[in-house]
């Protein structure tokens, strides 16, 4: 497939997400606003000469790019990297017409869309993400963040972007650790929504992870589209959206615990393991189920397996996360295949029994 596929979201502010191969350097002129003199683009340092292209290649439009190179991965979604982006976009004078460009993996993204959602109150934002993980989830549906000591995305906001680009070609540059661990929220959207999704897996697991395949990008434009549609009705999590948390809860707090080493889509793995395992204990889900998971899950090289002994831990920071209402925990767990709930309050031998299935 070499067209472009276009995915509208029908948010507060309607946008469009475009997916295809070779098609940023056309398509992103297009989507700045008209009367946008100024732009921050919002980079890591692996995507520094990329970055520098896409300036000139807007400055070639009569505007003025500010670069602004952020640390990678977690380090990057920090209050004194939002407060540098800040210092630029004040001593550029960037005004409410203007727009910020986030450029590169979801912690990109998420950085740049808090940066737009607090500079003067919102600004335009444009996704241009470059990871997998950044494709199928992080650009696409208006949530923004940043980190504390305290957790993960505890400070953030709700912004919805003005476009989102997403190049396939940007991700055959990706090792194979960062293409799988990224895959694992397009499997989510597998286990919530598409099974379609599952059955590419299991018929090819490396077909499912090569940029270059049909499957593959086929798989891709169900999990966005799965998304777009979701946060199209919920775009604050009051409902529906919050099924896309699925694996999460316990996820962020695996990711805290190893203090962002591991990658979101490992943590994830696991985290949507032990919902399945849960799922189980309290006679929602069947063991074929289960099994499906592990099978998918190992098939791809993802993790389905933490430390026995982190269970303290890391329930003492699945009660702080912010999808817990005061105290009360919530996951959100599978009647079956494609049909996520929630369930509060479980009780804590529950959830304890079920992190001995997946504790290792």
């Amino acid at each position: 497939m070499t067209d472009t596929t276009v995915i509208p979201v029908a948010a507060e502010r309607p946008y469009e997400v475009a997916v295809g191969r070779g098609i940023l350097r056309d398509r992103l002129p297009a989507v700045v606003p008209e009367g946008a003199a100024k732009l921050l683009l919002v980079h890591q340092p692996s995507m520094a000469t990329a970055a520098e292209q896409l300036r000139e290649a807007l400055a070639a439009t009569g505007r003025q790019v500010l670069l602004a190179e952020i640390p990678d991965a977690e380090a990057g979604k920090r209050i004194e990297v939002a407060s540098f982006c800040w210092q630029i976009l004040g001593q550029a004078d960037l005004t409410r017409s203007d727009a910020v460009i986030g450029f590169g993996g979801g912690a990109v993204t998420d950085l740049a869309g808090f940066v737009a959602a607090t500079w003067l109150r919102g600004v335009d934002v444009i996704q241009l993400p470059t990871t997998v993980l950044g494709m199928a989830d992080a650009a696409v549906g208006g949530k923004t963040g940043i980190n504390t000591n305290e957790g993960k995305n505890l400070v953030g906001a709700f912004w919805t972007p003005r476009a989102v680009i997403c190049d396939l070609d940007l991700l055959d540059s990706l090792s194979a650790n960062e293409r799988v661990a990224g895959f694992a929220e397009v499997v989510k959207a597998g286990f919530i929504r598409h099974p379609e999704i599952l059955d590419l897996v299991e018929a090819d697991p490396q077909a499912a992870v090569d940029p270059g395949s049909d499957a593959f990008r086929r798989c891709m434009e169900l999990a966005i589209g799965m998304k777009a549609q979701v946060v199209g009705q919920d775009l604050r999590e009051a409902g529906l959206r919050e099924m896309l948390n699925y694996g999460h809860t316990l996820g962020h707090a695996i990711e805290y615990a190893e203090r962002y080493q591991w990658r979101h889509g490992a943590a994830i793995s696991v985290g949507m393991m032990y919902a399945a395992e849960l799922s189980r204990l309290a006679g929602r889900l069947d063991d074929a189920a289960v099994d499906r998971h592990r099978d998918i899950l190992t098939s791809l090289g993802l993790p389905t397996t933490y430390r026995a002994g982190a269970w303290q831990q890391l329930l003492a920071t699945m009660r702080r996360d912010k999808k817990a209402r005061g105290s009360m925990l919530r996951f959100v767990v599978l009647d079956g295949i494609g049909r996520p709930t929630v369930m509060q309050a479980p009780d804590e031998s529950l959830l304890y029994a079920a992190y001995q299935e997946i504790g290792s």
